[in-house]
C-alpha cells in the first residue's frame, strides 16, 4: 500500500498545500457571491484577482516554508503540527489584510482581496490543511491494523478509567480487539453512549453474550464493588470469557497506560470483600509522631503493616526481622514510596533477649505490632522446639521488655489456628496469646491480640503454590476435597489490625469477620479457569490427603468462647477464659524444655497448657488423653 512506502517528497506536500489554499481562495469568492455568479461578474473579479493570485501564492510559499508545515510526517501528524498550520494560515491572512490596506490607500484604491474573502479563505484553508493530514493519518493507522479481529471486548466500567481503556485499545495499531460495549453497575448510565459505544447495565451480560458473542471482558474500575465483580467474574468463568483488568493509577504515565499493562485478573481480585471503613482520625491520633516497632517486618503481614503505618507519619518506624534479603526489599520500597518517612531497619531475632533489650533501650518504642512468628503447620509439626523458641519465647521476650520499657500498646497478630488447635503451630500461638493476655495487668502496657485466617497471596499460602503448579503444568495438589478456609487480603488484615489496636483497652482478643469460608478445591478450579485452562484436559487436581496437624475447617473461636460486638462491624471481641499464674509457670517450664530437644516432652507440656489441643493426623496423637 502507498502509505507504507518511503516518505512523500516535501515538494509534493508543498504543492498540495498551495493547491488546497488556491481552492480555498476560489471557494471564498463563491461564498462571497452566494454561489450565484454571473459571467460579467466573473470577468470583473478575475481582472482584479489575476493580478493578485501570484502574490497570494508567493506569500503562502514563503510563510508555509517559514513555519515548516511541510516538514512533519503527515501520517504522524501531532498537535504541534496542527498548531503550526493554524499559525501559518493566520499569518498569511494578516499579511493579505495588510497588503490590501496598502494597495487601497497607496496604489489603485483596490483591495488585494475583499475582507470577507480573507476570513473565509483562512477558515477554509485551515480546515483543508488540517483535515487532509488527519485523513492521511487515519488511512495509515487503519492500514496497519489487523483486518482479522479475533477478540470482541466488553469494558466493565464506563468512567474515566473505562474511557482511557477504550482509547488505549483503539490507539494500538497492532491490537486485534474490537470494543463492542461498556457495562456498568450504575443503572442511570444504561442506554447512554460513550464515544459511540453503548453502555449497558452489568445485569445484561448474558443477553450481550447471546447477541454479541464477546470473548474478553476488561475490568476498568479502580476500586470495584467486590460482590458485583465476583458475580461478573463467575459469569465470565462459566462461559470461558477471558477476564482482564487495567493497571492501578500509580502505574499510569502522564495519565495513560499501554495495552501491555492490561493483565489477567487474579484470584485475589475475586476473593476480596467490601472496602473496610476505618476510624482514620483515631488511628492518626494514636500513631502520628510516635516511635513504632513492627516485628516480622519482612513478612507478608509485617510488611503490610509497615506500609499502612507509614501513611500516618510516625516519628520513627522500626522494621525488625532476621530475614535480610526480604527486609532489604521492603527498605527499598519505602525509600521509593515514602521519601519523608523516618525509619530504621534492624536485623535481629526476637529469640535473642539481649539483642531485643538493646533495641528497646535504644529506640524506646511506644507501639509494638508483633507479627514475627513461624506459621507453617507441617514444618512446625516436625520442629516443635523451634515453634516454642520463636512463637512462645520470642513473644515472651517482647512482652516482658514492653512492660519494662513502658510501651503504650502491644498488638499481637495471632491466627485462627490457635482456636481448638490441632497442631503445634496453632498451640504455640495460643500459648503466646495466654502469656500476652495475662501480662496485661503486670504494668502500664496494654496487650491486644488479633485473630484472623489465611491471607491471600502471603508467603507460603495456597494461592502462590497453586499458581506455581499451574505454571509448571500441574497437577494441582489439594489435601482433601472437604477442606475449607477463611481468606482475607493483606491490606484488609493490616487495616483491621490497626483499627483493633487503636480501639483496644488491653487484654482483649479481637476476631475479624472473615466472611464465608471457601472450599480449597473450588479455589483451585477457579484459578485453573482464570489461567485459560480446562480441568481434566489441560491440567489435573490431585488429592494428597491431610498433612500432619491440618484441620478440615478452621475456627475463629474456641469452645466456651463467645463474642461481643464492637463499634466496627467487622471486628468482634472474643470473651475468653481468664488464665492464672499457674498457667504462666507452666509456660516458663515449657520454654526450659527447649534445651532437652525432646519433641514429645515439649508437645505433652503444650497439651497441658492448652487442654483443647488435640493433634490431628499427627504422630503426637498418642499424647492425647
Amino acid at each position: 500500500m502507498f502509505l507504507h512506502r518511503n516518505n512523500t517528497p516535501r515538494w509534493v506536500i508543498i504543492v498540495l498545500d498551495i493547491f488546497m489554499s488556491i481552492f480555498a481562495l476560489f471557494f471564498a469568492y463563491l461564498i462571497r457571491f452566494d454561489i450565484k455568479i454571473e459571467q460579467e461578474t466573473i470577468a470583473e473579479e478575475w481582472e482584479i484577482l489575476s493580478k493578485s493570485i501570484w502574490v497570494f501564492i508567493l506569500v503562502k510559499l514563503i510563510v508555509f516554508s517559514s513555519f515548516k508545515i511541510h516538514k512533519g510526517l503527515v501520517r504522524y501528524t501531532s498537535f504541534e503540527d496542527l498548531r503550526r498550520i493554524v499559525l501559518a494560515t493566520s499569518v498569511t491572512s494578516i499579511i493579505f489584510a495588510l497588503l490590501s490596506f496598502l494597495r487601497y490607500y497607496f496604489v489603485d484604491e483596490l483591495f488585494l482581496f475583499p475582507k470577507s474573502v480573507i476570513i473565509v479563505e483562512f477558515l477554509t484553508s485551515s480546515v483543508l490543511l488540517i483535515g487532509s493530514r488527519f485523513f492521511v493519518k487515519l488511512l495509515y493507522l487503519e492500514s496497519l491494523k489487523s483486518k482479522n479481529i479475533e477478540e470482541r471486548v466488553i469494558i466493565y466500567g464506563a468512567g474515566i478509567s473505562g474511557l482511557m481503556t477504550k482509547r488505549t485499545i483503539e490507539k494500538n495499531v497492532e491490537s486485534k480487539q474490537k470494543i463492542i460495549a461498556f457495562i456498568d453497575d450504575n443503572k442511570k448510565m444504561s442506554g447512554n453512549r460513550l464515544e459511540g459505544i453503548t453502555i449497558f447495565h452489568s445485569s445484561r451480560l448474558e443477553k450481550l453474550l447471546k447477541e454479541e458473542g464477546f470473548t474478553h471482558l476488561i475490568v476498568a474500575i479502580q476500586k470495584p464493588n467486590s460482590e458485583n465483580l465476583k458475580e461478573v467474574a463467575d459469569f465470565c468463568l462459566e462461559n470461558k470469557i477471558v477476564i482482564q483488568k487495567v493497571p492501578s493509577l500509580k502505574s499510569w504515565i502522564n495519565g495513560e497506560f499501554s495495552t501491555k499493562q492490561i493483565s489477567t485478573v487474579k484470584i485475589e481480585d475475586l476473593l476480596g470483600r467490601k472496602q473496610i471503613t476505618l476510624d482514620e482520625e483515631k488511628i492518626k491520633n494514636d500513631l502520628t509522631n510516635q516511635v513504632i516497632l513492627v516485628t516480622g517486618a519482612a513478612g507478608s503481614i509485617g510488611s503490610g503493616m509497615v506500609r499502612q503505618i507509614a501513611k500516618y507519619h510516625p516519628k520513627k518506624l522500626i522494621l525488625l526481622d532476621q530475614a535480610e534479603s526480604p527486609l532489604y526489599d521492603v527498605q527499598n520500597e519505602l525509600l521509593a514510596d515514602f521519601k519523608d518517612l523516618n525509619f530504621e531497619v534492624v536485623i535481629g531475632d526476637i529469640r535473642n533477649y539481649e539483642r531485643m533489650r538493646n533495641l528497646f533501650e535504644m529506640m524506646h518504642p511506644k507501639f509494638v505490632f508483633h507479627a514475627a512468628a513461624y506459621k507453617h503447620v507441617p514444618l512446625m509439626e516436625d520442629n516443635p522446639t523451634e515453634a516454642v523458641l520463636t512463637n512462645i519465647n520470642g513473644t515472651k521476650n517482647l512482652v516482658d521488655l514492653s512492660i519494662e520499657f513502658k510501651v503504650e500498646k502491644f498488638v499481637m497478630i495471632s491466627t485462627d489456628k490457635a482456636v481448638n488447635p490441632t497442631n503445634v503451630m496453632g498451640a504455640s500461638k495460643r500459648i503466646a496469646e495466654i502469656y500476652a493476655q495475662y501480662s496485661n495487668d503486670n504494668g502500664e502496657t496494654k496487650f491486644i491480640t488479633t485473630r484472623f485466617g489465611n491471607v491471600l497471596g502471603s508467603n507460603g499460602s495456597v494461592i502462590p503454590l497453586f499458581q506455581r503448579q499451574i505454571d509448571s503444568g500441574g497437577p494441582i495438589t489439594v489435601t482433601d476435597e472437604r477442606v475449607t478456609r477463611f481468606f482475607m487480603t493483606i491490606p484488609e488484615a493490616c487495616q483491621l489490625v490497626l483499627e483493633a489496636g487503636t480501639m483496644g483497652e488491653g487484654g482483649e482478643i479481637f476476631v475479624f469477620d472473615m466472611g464465608e469460608s471457601v472450599k480449597i478445591i473450588d479455589l483451585a478450579k477457579k484459578m485453573i479457569k482464570l489461567s485459560g485452562l480446562e480441568l481434566g484436559k489441560d491440567i489435573e487436581i490431585k488429592i494428597t490427603g491431610l498433612r500432619p496437624g491440618e484441620k478440615l475447617y478452621e475456627e475463629l473461636l474456641a469452645n466456651g468462647e463467645n463474642t461481643m460486638q464492637t463499634h466496627h462491624n467487622q471486628i468482634l471481641r472474643a470473651k475468653v477464659r481468664v488464665e492464672d499464674a499457674a498457667k504462666i509457670e507452666q509456660i516458663n517450664e515449657l520454654i526450659l524444655l527447649f534445651s532437652k530437644q525432646d519433641n514429645n516432652g515439649i508437645v505433652k507440656k503444650m497439651k497441658e497448657i492448652v487442654p483443647e489441643f488435640l493433634s490431628n493426623n499427627s504422630s503426637f496423637e498418642k499424647l492425647d488423653k
